[in-house]
């Protein structure tokens, strides 16, 4: 296996990691019945996390969207690779931050 079909299979399971967040976040998303025999503070509780859950999926569904741009761009010879100093950017920088184009010294 060469480099880019390791790390085509890293951002593969990734996705997938990431595609199962983003339906646990859209579960604990739904709208909160007004007529759930909760108690007022437990419903306050419950919007709050509501809220919490859809800053987190939003975040998720960023995420995805650059590391499905990633693993489209897996093949470009520039791939992993800073745009600055050209020197090879980290793999656990690349699963973390998908889209980055520069090393960590050079994104200072």
């Amino acid at each position: 296996m060469n480099k880019e079909q390791d790390i085509a299979s890293l951002l593969v399971a990734e996705i997938e990691k990431v595609k199962d967040l983003i339906i646990e976040y859209k579960e604990s998303t739904q709208p909160i019945e007004p007529d759930c025999a909760i108690g007022r503070v437990s419903r306050m509780d419950a919007i709050n996390n509501k809220s919490i859950n859809e800053a987190a999926l939003r975040k998720a569904e960023a995420k995805l969207k650059n590391l499905e741009f990633a693993l489209s761009n897996v093949n470009d010879p520039d791939f992993g690779k800073c745009a600055k100093c050209k020197a090879e950017i980290p793999i656990q920088r690349i699963m973390l931050m998908p889209q980055s184009r520069f090393c960590v010294k050079c994104a200072k």
